[in-house]
């Protein structure tokens, strides 16, 4: 375990030991992406250390990115973007491989499922999270931002699916939206007409959510996808 993680200034062997149990069980894989970790008080007496101890160890993993939290839903195992697979994650090499094609027709097959399970599960905390992620992402100054926020978006919608399954395929999705070609065929295929769209159908998409339209948000997202698709491969015409 890496001091410049945990530089937490930790006294007592309780905290400590939770950093390094989470720290590790997380990054070799023996805790998976996207399973929701214990809560603080199970977590303070477990490890015989207090809730403000444990609030400053999950800080830390979060800051790293070795968990997500989201109010009212709970913390989550994550993995950084940057970080190498290890341990039983062996998938590394098998991402490496996946085109932005492949990603884009996998995306299509998968999170228009997610719709069904979001208008059933969703809370409060998970829409404003959504509106979050749409203000922040109307208001990015670059295309690294607005990508993040779009990332951030689909993200939440993962989460108020409150299905494990799917949060360890958006970390899967996330890793390849990592790698060099994606950020190329984003940069070049966003215009600022496709951005304008996009943010458009993202509101679309959280608006019939909130309306428990579980059909009317899956189309919405089906567009959305097949929209990004086309959009990647089919460069803008310069006049």
């Amino acid at each position: 375990m890496t001091s410049d993680v945990f530089a937490l200034g930790l006294r007592s062997a309780g905290a400590q030991a939770l950093a390094t149990y989470l720290y590790e069980e997380i990054r070799s894989g023996r805790i998976p992406v996207g399973v929701k970790l214990p809560a603080e008080r199970e977590l303070s007496e477990r490890f015989s250390t207090s809730r403000g101890s444990v609030r400053r160890v999950l800080a830390a993993l979060r800051d790293e990115g070795w968990i997500t939290q989201a109010v009212g839903s709970g913390t989550f195992s994550a993995r950084p973007a940057n970080e190498a697979s290890t341990g039983s994650d062996s998938n590394g090499g098998l991402l490496d491989q996946t085109s932005p094609a492949e990603l884009m027709e996998a995306r299509l097959l998968i999170e228009p499922l997610m719709p069904a399970l979001i208008v059933r599960h969703a809370t409060r905390s998970d829409f404003a999270r959504m509106h979050e992620c749409l203000v922040k992402g109307e208001h990015a100054q670059t295309v690294e931002d607005f990508e993040h926020w779009d990332g951030e978006l689909h993200k939440a919608l993962a989460h108020a699916t409150h299905n494990h399954f799917f949060l360890q395929v958006l970390a899967l999705s996330n890793r390849v939206r990592q790698q060099g070609d994606w950020g190329r065929l984003k940069r070049n295929s966003l215009t600022p007409q496709r951005r304008a769209e996009y943010e458009r159908q993202h509101r679309v998409i959280v608006t019939a959510l909130e309306d428990r339209d579980a059909e009317s948000a899956r189309a919405a997202l089906i567009a959305h996808l097949v929209q990004i698709q086309k959009n990647l491969f089919d460069p803008p015409v310069v006049e």
